[in-house]
């Protein structure tokens, strides 16, 4: 009789357990789990643009990457018109644009028409915008939604990536102090 009762409550244990599993993984920060390319290449692509016809290789983000005796610093940021805090992000990305800051975007699973009004409604922050329709560029940076932005520094090799929003505190904070060590 014991033994039965006992049994009655493994349900209740194994319930317990996996609720705590589940509360502890809610309370994880994303930007906690470093990226596996960091110090590292971005990934070999040859993807479409946005813009015109033309495939866009991943040497292109070395392109135009010294300003001066200043070594520039390219982010690379994961869009998608689908992604309700990619708007909120837009605003701020258009900020650093006017700042100086190079910006490629990847419009990341999306449609192109939708894209493209997207960009005529809100303004281009982007230098350049890669269309990863497939998700495939994605894939191979460890994307794990939109939006995500990467440090890339003059020699193309990530150095910080931030997953959420970039914003004015994230920038202030965060971001800015990396790009500023990286340009000199």
């Amino acid at each position: 009789m014991n033994k039965q009762r006992l049994m009655l409550f493994i349900p209740l244990i194994i319930f317990a357990i996996l609720g705590g599993l589940f509360w502890r993984g809610l309370s994880l920060n994303p930007n906690d789990m470093p990226s596996a390319l960091l110090d590292k290449p971005v990934p070999k692509f040859s993807l479409p643009r946005l813009e015109n016809v033309q495939q866009m290789r991943d040497e292109s983000l070395l392109k135009g990457q010294v300003s001066g005796l200043k070594k520039q610093v390219t982010l690379l940021n994961v869009w998608a018109t689908w992604c309700e805090t990619c708007r909120e992000e837009h605003l701020f990305l258009n900020q650093l644009k006017n700042q100086g800051v190079r910006i490629i975007g990847v419009d990341y699973k999306d449609n192109n028409v939708d894209a493209q009004r997207w960009i005529a409604q809100l303004g281009n922050p982007y230098e350049d915008i890669i269309v990863d329709e497939e998700g495939r560029l994605g894939l191979d940076l460890g994307v794990f939604g939109a939006p995500e932005t990467y440090v890339i520094d003059n020699q193309g090799i990530i150095r910080y990536k931030h997953i959420g929003d970039l914003n004015q505190q994230v920038w202030d904070t965060v971001v800015l102090p990396i790009v500023k060590q990286l340009e000199i």
